[in-house]
């Protein structure tokens, strides 16, 4: 029986108990014990595979390990490695993922059954013969609920939590502590975002400290996250703090998929033909000098592969996050970056100083810090490392550019919404029929908007930019019908208006100009009109009047050509 894919899988036992397929992870365990540090950080970007990795070895320290979920992996092959460490510790195992609220009360309601959750799987502590009367009370703290089932922890007794969790279990084990944070720094994106970050940031450092840094019961720990944040104080006296990010040459292919693991992963379900699309799409993260794959897009196209094998890839980041940072960083762009994010668009790299350990506060100082953190947030990636701060930074993929994309669009519409006298001249013109005005005014829009020079991509889609530029001009006049891409007569037309208070129809096609023959381009588009007869939908109804465009663009250039009436 063929297994299941993982979708959304982040439990290690699931995918031995529940036969998903597994890609074999398990000597981060090994590289992890043979070259730990009191306390370990590793930063990767969202959807790589942190939490399963946690899930993993907590799985395979914890003292109910079940040590068959381990057989036949690559990790079983270290025999004293297995017998020095299989099952041996306490493992406290929290993830701060869904931390989140509007406010610093709501996000501390979000905390408390994290915690609670957490302590609640060490029940065994209440009847513990080796805990103090006083002990217990102090685990009664951490786990006691009111009568809704609301933890009732106070903001004191969160910020001790896991220190108290890490003694009391090492005073009924006998031996020190493991601490697995997930997502440790999701609650200060979320505060940084809602506007309580300082209250968050001031929660996490007491909160830490206690456990990581005055903790003679910890025995190690490991923390991910996306960014490195010591300059917050977040990891206030941690001297001997590990670091691993995603620029360092070493644990490189522990996150993410290989470029093998993806040829294995496609082979085992039959779709070996889909690789070039898979890598075009979902490869080119560089993780210290290794190519990997983003593991999520890998699993949801080939789901979507095993139930239509000619399905087109998606963008799942979109998908999946409000992607606020790339948001942010092209509404903040001045002229110099948006055209260092055409160049980007076009498929170069730029040259680029990254700061490693910015603050959250910091993101805003200047643009040059938002490529650092759009770096380790994967939406950029490294070509070439130049000196010990200055890397080729690019986009590593066609997902992350159609994302791109998508805020390229977005912002472009309501920077063109702020002058409604001028976008009602250009909707004036249209339906007028000046097609002279009409390609003076879209020069003028494509000077203002980040340019897409998309050579790459497959004919046919190159024209998609100037596309979503049209339809966001278009959206203004509210008595107009706008559709794009419908089938009418022969074929599907790009763009059709009605404009249903004169009778009027719009017929738009639009091309991409190879080498900038603007003019062959319209006549290509204006002979599509009418031999794909795309009016039919415009007579049908009843439309008493129809005009006819073609439209040429290439790169900042343009031209509008009307059909003779």
């Amino acid at each position: 029986m063929v297994k299941k894919l993982p979708v959304g899988v982040e439990r290690f036992e699931e995918f031995l108990t529940e036969d998903f397929y597994y890609v074999d992870k398990t000597m981060f365990i090994a590289e992890l014990l043979q070259n730990w540090g009191k306390v370990n950080l590793f930063t990767r970007p969202r959807r790589f595979g942190k939490t399963l990795t946690m899930s993993m070895l907590k799985a395979f320290l914890s003292m109910d390990c079940d040590k068959t979920l381990f057989d036949g992996l690559k990790i079983s092959q270290e025999k004293e490695l297995c017998e020095e460490y299989m099952g041996r510790f306490p493992v406290i195992w929290i993830t701060l993922k869904s931390v989140d609220g509007s406010s610093y009360q709501k996000a501390c309601d979000a905390l408390r059954p994290v915690i609670g959750m957490a302590a609640m799987q060490f029940q065994f502590l209440e009847e513990s013969g080796r805990l103090t009367n006083n002990e217990k009370n102090m685990y009664h703290a951490l786990v006691n609920v009111d009568k809704s089932g609301t933890f009732t922890m106070t903001e004191t007794v969160m910020l001790t939590s896991l220190n108290v969790l890490s003694l009391l279990l090492a005073k009924h084990y006998g031996c020190k502590i493991i601490i697995l944070i997930d997502e440790y720094d999701v609650p200060l994106d979320k505060a940084f975002q809602a506007g309580y970050y300082d209250e968050m940031v001031t929660l996490l450092r007491n909160m830490f400290s206690n456990a990581l840094k005055t903790n003679d019961n910890l025995y190690f720990a490991v923390l991910t996250g996306c960014l490195r944040i010591s300059k917050e104080s977040i990891f206030t006296g941690l001297n001997n703090l590990n670091v691993m990010t995603i620029t360092d040459e070493y644990f490189n292919n522990s996150f993410g998929f290989t470029d093998n693991e993806v040829k294995d992963f496609l082979a085992y379900y039959g779709l070996e033909d889909k690789i070039e699309t898979m890598s075009d799409w979902y490869d080119g993260y560089q993780f210290g000098g290794v190519s990997v794959y983003s593991p999520w897009d890998v699993i949801k196209y080939a789901q979507a592969l095993r139930m239509n094998k000619n399905a087109e890839p998606q963008n799942y980041w979109a998908n999946t996050s409000g992607n606020d940072m790339v948001r942010r960083f092209i509404y903040k762009a001045n002229q110099r970056t948006r055209d260092e994010i055409e160049d980007l668009m076009e498929g170069k790299s730029i040259l680029k100083e990254v700061r490693q350990e910015l603050t959250y506060r910091e993101l805003d100082d200047s643009i040059d810090n938002l490529w650092s953190v759009l770096l380790m947030t994967g939406y950029l990636t490294v070509k070439e490392r130049v000196s010990a701060k200055k890397y080729r930074l690019a986009i590593p993929n066609a997902e992350i550019r159609d994302l791109f994309f998508i805020h390229i669009n977005e912002w472009f519409k309501e920077k063109v919404r702020k002058n409604p006298d001028e976008l009602e001249y250009f909707c004036d013109a249209i339906i007028a029929g000046d097609s002279e005005a009409v390609q003076r005014m879209l020069t003028t829009y494509l000077r203002k908007t980040i340019s897409v020079r998309d050579y790459n991509a497959k004919d046919g889609k190159k024209e998609n930019f100037y596309h979503g530029i049209l339809l966001g001009l278009f959206s203004y006049p509210a008595d107009w019908s706008v559709q794009s891409n419908i089938e009418s007569g022969l074929g599907y037309c790009d763009i059709i208006i009605k404009d249903k208070m004169s009778d009027i129809g719009i017929i738009i096609e639009i091309k991409y100009a190879d080498k900038g023959k603007l003019d062959t381009a319209c006549k290509k588009a204006l002979h599509q009109i009418e031999t794909r007869n795309y009016e039919t939908e415009l007579l049908a109804d009843g439309m008493q009047k129809i005009i006819k465009y073609g439209m040429a663009f290439y790169s900042k250039q343009c031209m509008v050509v009307k059909a003779c009436e």
